[in-house]
């Protein structure tokens, strides 16, 4: 036998020993180990709660009287004790006995007490007990304090809100409703569509007051000014127009985007209008002259949104290339692109109190802290690519996808606390569920979407519903990755 051979035949001999040996146990499950699965939850605990898993044993101190300083009565610890070292102590009238208590015994203590207590901790090692403070810097020490804080502040309880119900539809487009606004006296509202009009609806009653007709595509941005008798709109037929209400015709023509413009919003203090659209620049126009102040660049996809307020930075933009860009106005240049976002930006809005505001993407809507554009939070679980989202004053965040899913959130939490699918018209695909606009009216009480079945629904707080009926979610925690970009 040659030496190639040999080689092919040990190799072979292996190969069928090995089959021998393993094939047995090919495609069995794999038994249960108690002592693995023990060991992998004990490190879990040990890796996630290892600040705050033991606590360290207290002293009891006596309280001979009241706002006395006393002398701890044990004998002193080594240094290795995990106690800290409590020499002296200021009594007040909010806490009568400590001992080696829980910190569930002492925050429910502390809570029915008339004064909280406060522990100020010196380099000398003198503890004292003040108002005001919060229950746990009683029981751990500054460093594990602070970390039990952090942790304790990341799940605040979401505030109740009442569920809501849809109220009425109304039909009178003959295309997909792809955009809307809500004139500021919150009399009636207008929507534009893939008919190419504008309609104009009574808000209490929804019958049809006008139709603006003259765009020769979808229209994709409505504005309502809030200082003139104008109405502002946009579409893919590349037009930016001014509308006069009195005489219901259009007056003025901003002419300079090269393709469609998808959105537009008008500066609350200035006479000034900034569009976004399919050629990649944000346009800043005089509303009086027509002309161009700006041509705002940098952004490498279509522009779907943009927003504007009074202070630094005046315009946010919201591009399909995932990135929120910071525009200084006077300068005409970015002052900070956000780039977290791993997919295309469809939606954003400005909250109308704080100086916060929110984007929203196919993989999460994101929170941000102004001017800096600092991320605060994620808001996770409406997983759908997210077309709209709006806000009200009882920072009720509704956010509505392209499946017709519309999600109601806690602004400050971040809780779900309410989830619909929209229903579909007779006559209409259940393709054509998708919410592409939506809005709050100007109180905040009724909340409007503009759907592809070519309707307008509305809908109301279930007034019926009460915290006991509809109770939140005790149980609920934020997302493990609500922090993270």
């Amino acid at each position: 036998m040659s030496g190639k051979n040999k080689q092919q035949y040990l190799c072979l001999k292996s190969l069928k020993r090995a089959y021998d040996v393993f094939l047995s146990n090919v495609n069995l499950p794999v038994p249960n180990d108690e002592l693995s699965n023990k060991a992998k939850i004990s490190a879990k605990i040990f890796g996630e709660y290892f600040h705050v898993k033991d606590l360290p044993p207290l002293n009891t101190l006596k309280n001979t009287e009241k706002n006395e300083i006393v002398e701890q009565t044990d004998t002193p610890q080594s240094t290795s004790s995990l106690e800290p070292p409590l020499k002296k102590a200021k009594l007040d009238d909010g806490v009568k006995h400590i001992g080696d208590a829980t910190v569930e015994s002492v925050i429910s203590d502390l809570a029915m007490s008339k004064k909280n207590a406060e522990r100020n901790v010196t380099s000398t090692g003198i503890v004292e007990f003040n108002k005001g403070s919060n229950a746990l810097a009683n029981i751990l020490p500054v460093n594990q304090t602070r970390l039990a804080l952090a942790h304790i502040q990341q799940y605040k309880k979401p505030k109740w809100h009442p569920p809501w119900k849809l109220k009425s539809v109304i039909s009178g487009h003959l295309g997909w409703v792809r955009s809307i606004a809500v004139e500021p006296g919150n009399e009636w509202f207008c929507t534009g569509a893939a008919d190419r009009t504008i309609k104009l609806w009574d808000l209490a009653s929804g019958t049809l007051k006008v139709t603006l007709t003259g765009h020769i595509a979808t229209v994709r941005g409505l504005v309502v000014s809030d200082r003139h008798n104008y109405l502002f709109s946009c579409g893919e037929d590349k037009m930016v127009k001014c509308w006069d209400l009195e005489q219901n015709k259009a007056i003025r023509y901003y002419h300079g985007h090269l393709s469609g413009v998808y959105s537009l919003s008008m500066h609350p203090k200035l006479d000034i209008l900034v569009t976004g659209g399919r050629d990649s620049t944000v346009r800043v126009w005089d509303i009086r002259t027509k002309n161009e102040i700006h041509v705002l660049t940098g952004h490498t996809n279509t522009i779907t949104s943009v927003v504007t307020q009074s202070v630094d930075p005046q315009i946010i933009s919201g591009s399909e290339d995932s990135t929120v860009k910071l525009w200084d106005l006077g300068m005409g240049k970015t002052i900070s692109t956000l780039t977290h976002h791993k997919k295309g930006i469809r939606a954003s809005l400005i909250h109308p109190t704080e100086f916060t505001f929110a984007t929203a993407s196919a993989d999460n809507i994101k929170k941000w802290k102004l001017p800096a554009g600092d991320f605060i939070s994620n808001f996770s679980g409406h997983n759908s690519i997210i077309n709209t989202i709006a806000l009200n004053q009882e920072n009720v965040l509704v956010s509505g996808a392209d499946n017709g899913s519309m999600v109601f959130w806690d602004w400050n939490t971040g809780y779900p606390f309410q989830k619909l699918d929209t229903i579909v018209q007779p006559g209409s695909l259940e393709s054509e569920a998708a919410i592409f606009a939506s809005t709050f009216d100007k109180s905040g009480s009724r909340f409007i979407t503009c759907e592809g079945d070519k309707t307008i629904k509305i809908y109301w707080e279930d007034e019926n519903a009460t915290p006991e009926s509809h109770p939140v979610d005790t149980m609920w925690r934020p997302n493990k990755e609500k922090n993270k970009f």
